[in-house]
């Protein structure tokens, strides 16, 4: 594969290679920090956290639960100083993440650099809210994004928003995209690092190397939440048990898939995996993948997939690991990742019509 490759229709390549100039691009990883999982390491060790201010909004849930949403409104914007049709850009943090990640942090440094507005969606019990009801979160229920862009676009119904899902936070928006097909109430999505195939995703955090350095810590991550909200999940679930897991899987096995009603966790996963659903989203969407990621294997990227739709493209890169795409001698902050970001968000707001064009999307489509 040469790399970077771009996978799309003509028309969509078009666009984004005039408008988002990285794509054309050879990512070219710091010569220090070449492997997959030494980029995915060094970025979560040494990446810059730019200070945003953010607004909490707690929004009720119909089985009375709560969402924590970080808003940034970017009152100061020039290019939208109309609060009413500011751009909105819904970011959908990883496993474990909440609006406090690096990555985020960002995101929301290059969208408000350019006048947009952004909210951060917590996944239920990690934005330092209480867990009301024994209810949490997992890559295959999209209610809780329904209700969030349902609020977001009650308020600002004038706004466009597009949908912004990083690692487990693009497969929960992609599963919502395929889902709400032309109703999503979103003009376009963009997608880092997603896991294609939960199975795949599971088999490779796995082996032994990936287990060490991020599997166990990740799952230790998810256990520390359990033991937070301890009280209310010992009523649905046998929390002794659940924290003894000592893999994401394992934890899945005897929490996400329980929770949710899978009968197992293959089940979980196979309903989880959002390449086969691609087929049935109706906005323009661009993922970037990297070949070397430990959490989404290249054998997982839906290329022939995506070949033939005419609203997805499939950025995929050699080196970059996950969540990471570190480039430079000093790589702590801004980088490919962060640019492509920057620029394919101004792209879809400021040439909404050129973008609908070349991805085949009839104008009623895009729920504005």
């Amino acid at each position: 594969m040469k790399m970077p490759a771009l996978v799309c229709s003509e028309a969509f390549s078009t666009f984004l290679h005039k408008h988002c100039p990285v794509v054309a691009e050879r990512f070219s990883p710091t010569p220090w920090c070449w492997g997959g999982r030494l980029q995915t390491l060094v970025c979560a060790l040494i990446k810059s956290r730019p200070p945003v201010a953010y607004r909490n909004e707690l929004i009720r849930t119909v089985d009375g639960g709560q969402i924590s949403l970080d808003w940034v409104d970017n009152q100061a914007s020039h290019g939208y100083p109309e609060s009413s049709t500011r751009p909105t850009v819904l970011i959908l943090p990883g496993l474990t993440g909440n609006s406090q990640q690096p990555y985020v942090l960002h995101a929301i440094n290059q969208a408000t650099r350019h006048g947009y507005r952004c909210v951060v969606f917590n996944n239920r019990g990690l934005g330092g809210e209480e867990l009301l009801t024994p209810v949490t979160y997992c890559a295959a229920n999209t209610s809780d994004l329904e209700r969030v862009v349902t609020h977001v676009k009650g308020l600002y119904p004038h706004a466009p928003v597009l949908g912004a899902g990083v690692s487990l936070g693009g497969m929960v928006l992609l599963n919502y995209l395929a889902r709400k097909r032309s109703e999503s109430g979103m003009v376009a999505g963009i997608t880092i690092s997603v896991p294609w195939d939960a199975q795949k995703s599971s088999d490779s955090m796995e082996e032994p190397l990936n287990w060490l350095l991020f599997n166990k810590y990740l799952t230790s991550g998810l256990c520390r939440a359990v033991t937070r909200h301890r009280k209310i999940l010992e009523k649905v679930v046998d929390v002794d048990y659940v924290l003894k897991a000592r893999t994401i899987r394992e934890f899945d096995e005897r929490f996400t898939s329980l929770l949710f009603g899978y009968k197992s966790c293959t089940d979980y996963y196979r309903d989880a995996s959002p390449d086969k659903k691609l087929p049935r989203t109706a906005v323009p969407i661009l993922c970037l993948n990297a070949a070397d990621d430990p959490f989404s294997p290249q054998t997982a990227f839906p290329v022939n997939i995506v070949q033939n739709l005419p609203n997805v493209a499939l950025l995929l890169t050699a080196h970059g690991g996950h969540i990471a795409f570190l480039q430079g001698l000093f790589p702590r902050g801004e980088s490919y990742m962060e640019r492509l970001f920057g620029q394919f968000v101004q792209a879809v707001f400021e040439y909404p019509k050129d973008i609908e064009k070349a991805c085949s999307i009839k104008e009623e489509q895009t729920g504005e």
